[in-house]
């Protein structure tokens, strides 16, 4: 948790954007952020409302304060959830939210292995 914070008091310029159930249950979070004079985002949706529609709906929301969005993706199933299930890539997801991959750029270490992707206006 504590590394958590951290990542997150190093940011700039953070918007941050809840999906909140009928229940007031959190269900999604995402935010934007400055990173190397770009606008970076990260989403976060719980399974159970995975594809029906919410993911977008978060993502139309922060294309609205935006002119463009970058984004790190996992474009590959190798990995495994902690609940043992096989990690399925949003690639899709993105590209049909208007994304383009940044085949090109990639980060790779310890923790991932992604491609960048790239909304614009």
């Amino acid at each position: 948790m504590d590394d958590f914070d951290s990542y997150l008091d190093a940011l700039s310029d953070k918007n941050h954007y809840l999906l909140i159930d009928g229940e007031d249950k959190i269900k999604g979070w995402a935010f934007t952020f400055l990173r190397n004079d770009e606008d970076w985002f990260a989403i976060i949706l719980n399974q159970d409302v995975q594809g029906k529609g919410k993911g977008s709906l978060l993502i139309n929301q922060l294309k609205k304060n935006k002119d463009s969005l970058n984004g790190w993706v996992i474009d590959h199933e190798n990995d495994v959830k902690q609940n043992q299930e096989q990690y399925k890539s949003p690639l899709l997801f993105y590209s049909k939210n208007e994304f383009v991959v940044c085949k090109e750029t990639r980060i790779e270490n310890e923790k991932m292995s992604a491609v960048k992707i790239n909304w614009k206006r």
